[in-house]
């Protein structure tokens, strides 16, 4: 069997994420190595510029891809920037977990009362929170999945919301209850799974292409130039959700301020067969209702 050496991120939840790709690798032949890289994102040492850093999450991984250290990085698609470096591509898309956002120590939105402290990280939850209750203290809370959980219990928040398919991917999707998607619009690209390999590695991308889940490659897709194409960051608050129903794309959409003030919000259908161009639709008209000026207030605002 030939070696396929995966790279990952360390941390429990990308290392989950990696286990089940390298099993559906070894179920086609593969003989399946993980390799651990530590990134600038878990680093976290050089203060807000660095961590805004797009690529701060998949850098060094794409470097080992490019000195041929690794053969496969498995990233979270919403971590991997629109644009990637000359010589990578991404190889496979495998089926799609479930993309919601999850509350954790509450039953639903509306159970919380005013003033109720929320935990999140994510600017995007943190705009569309407030866009829809105000009345909360969305304060931030970082750490991995099991260190947000902990402080939940400690009482420090008294709700946090989390990704479904991080929960999930730990075993801890009974955690959390998850929210429709017309309240919270998910990041671009949460739930998915995205391989990276050498653009030239024929093998590598022949194999790891048989994993691809058709569908989650069409909405991944779309979400991802939507993002592109409006030239979003870590710190503008944005959401992009695609499905297909009845052999249609609908594209979901999201900008806002972090404070929840102000914010967009649009849905446009398409044909499922040019999921790029349904993207570059949707963002236009993003565009044309202040969607640059939104998102150019929110960079300002998180330097």
């Amino acid at each position: 069997m030939a070696t396929v050496r995966i790279g990952t991120r360390g941390s429990a939840l990308a290392l989950a994420q990696t286990g089940l790709v390298a099993a559906d690798l070894e179920k086609l032949g593969a003989d399946p190595e993980i390799v651990r890289i530590r990134t600038s994102g878990d680093e976290r040492r050089g203060g807000a510029r660095e961590l805004s850093d797009k690529s701060r999450f998949v850098k060094e991984i794409e470097e080992a891809l490019l000195a041929g250290e690794i053969d496969l990085a498995v990233h979270s698609a919403k971590d991997v920037p629109g644009e990637l470096p000359d010589g990578l591509a991404i190889v496979a898309v495998p089926e799609r977990a479930d993309p919601r956002d999850v509350l954790c120590g509450a039953a639903q939105l509306d159970a919380l009362t005013e003033g109720t402290v929320v935990g999140t990280s994510s600017l995007r939850r943190r705009a569309q929170l407030l866009a829809t209750r105000p009345d909360l203290r969305v304060e931030e809370l970082r750490g991995n999945v099991d260190t947000r959980l902990k402080r939940l219990a400690e009482g420090k928040y008294d709700a946090v919301v989390l990704a479904a398919a991080g929960l999930a991917r730990l075993d801890r999707a009974g955690d959390g209850t998850p929210i429709d998607t017309a309240l919270l619009t998910p990041a671009p690209g949460q739930g998915c799974l995205a391989l990276e390999a050498r653009a030239d590695d024929t093998n590598i991308a022949g194999l790891a292409g048989k994993l691809t889940h058709h569908e989650s490659l069409l909405c991944l897709t779309a979400e991802r130039a939507l993002v592109a194409e409006l030239d979003a960051s870590c710190n503008t608050p944005i959401g992009a959700h695609a499905y297909i129903n009845d052999g249609r794309l609908t594209l979901d959409a999201f900008v806002g301020l972090p404070d929840g003030s102000t914010w967009i919000r649009d849905s446009l259908s398409g044909n499922a067969a040019d999921p790029a161009k349904l993207g570059h639709e949707a963002a236009a008209r993003l565009r044309a209702v202040g969607a640059d000026e939104l998102l150019e207030q929110a960079e300002l605002a998180a330097r």
